[in-house]
């Protein structure tokens, strides 16, 4: 196989993608490796919401009672303020398994920011290739962090959409569902209201949004093929992920597209999104991403790589095509952007020998 993808048709260049409605993008517009794995949320509530408990969730369980109660929180963020002591029912602190009976006046606390920190807006350039009422899409570039955090205190994504749109104070994260890393490049989502934002988590949760992402990796592959395997914290090496019994459940399915030279350009689709899934998985079975400082590093061949891939500056991984349900309108929608422009360089310097 030879040659580089660019961007397909509308979203029925992928079978079996549904493609109701796609929206393609290139470089013509003006600016998920892995999920957040979990609604880690602020001990501070700022705004309290109060709703009566109805007749029709009588006896159930707390933690999923709330969840029909407040449809725009996701069930593990309320989870996380009862295990806090933050929500109370009539004054008194609820707890996750108790029963709930009718009447009762629920009082939930809407924290500041999920992290418990101040996250400020910042004129960060963003790329948006769709935008709604609902929902945002971005092409994220290479480089660029998603939300604060250690060694990154500002100049994120999460900072940009706080500056174009301050009113995603109000949802977890300014909106943000899922996370790519900093060196990785492509396609994410964004929730602009409550309600999307629980949606899109509960998408997640049940493997309904589709996530492609290419991905150049060392060797050949004789054909397709499926990488199930935990993934979790490195038992010695703390800053890296690793396959490890005790992991979370990740899978990653992969189709060869094609070789340049010593080098297959792969397309991985995730049914999971666990830390670093792909770079760890393709490690795993013997097949690093070329420019990937921590799991290509040291990889016995890489001394014989040609130049232009062993001076490549990042893992080389993009996520070109993203789907999901439209939180709102229920039309199943599909965006595919083009190869990014350094990968594709790379690709046509490894064909030119």
């Amino acid at each position: 196989m030879s040659g580089r993808p660019g961007t397909a048709g509308p979203a029925a260049a992928a079978a079996g993608e549904p493609a109701v409605a796609s929206a393609l993008a290139g470089d013509q517009t003006d600016d998920l490796d892995g999920d957040l794995d979990s609604d880690v949320v602020s001990p501070v509530a700022a705004v309290a919401l109060r709703r009566q408990i109805p007749s029709t969730l009588a006896g159930l369980r707390a933690d999923l009672a709330l969840g029909s109660l407040f449809p725009e929180f996701s069930r593990s963020r309320i989870q996380s303020w009862m295990r806090a002591g933050l929500v109370s029912v009539d004054g008194r602190s609820l707890t996750l398994r108790e029963k709930v009976w009718p009447g009762g006046w629920v009082t939930l606390p809407e924290p500041p920011d999920v992290d418990g920190m101040a996250v400020l807006p910042q004129a960060v350039p963003l790329k948006v290739i769709f935008e709604d009422q609902t929902l945002l899409v971005l092409h994220k570039p290479a480089g660029l962090v998603v939300h604060p955090g250690n060694g990154n205190p500002g100049g994120t994504i999460q900072n940009g959409l706080l500056y174009r749109d301050p009113a995603l104070a109000k949802v977890p994260r300014a909106g943000i569902v899922h996370r790519l890393d900093k060196d990785t490049s492509g396609l994410m989502v964004v929730a602009r209201t409550l309600e999307a934002h629980a949606d899109l988590v509960r998408q997640l949760q049940a493997r309904t949004v589709r996530r492609h992402y290419h991905a150049l990796v060392h060797g050949g592959l004789s054909g397709p093929g499926t990488v199930d395997a935990p993934v979790g914290r490195h038992p010695s090496q703390r800053t890296r992920m690793a396959v490890v019994a005790s992991g979370r459940p990740a899978i990653t399915h992969y189709t060869p597209v094609a070789v340049h030279g010593p080098f297959t350009l792969v397309e991985c689709r995730l049914e999971t999104g666990r830390t670093h899934q792909i770079r760890v998985h393709m490690q795993h079975i013997g097949h690093p991403l070329v420019g990937d400082p921590v799991y290509a590093a040291g990889a016995p061949t890489q001394r014989q790589w040609p130049d232009a891939a062993r001076r490549f500056a990042r893992q080389a991984l993009h996520a070109f095509r993203l789907g999901l349900i439209h939180p709102a309108s229920g039309a199943e929608l599909v965006w595919q952007i083009d190869l990014e422009a350094d990968l594709a360089h790379l690709l046509e310097d490894l064909d030119a020998g």
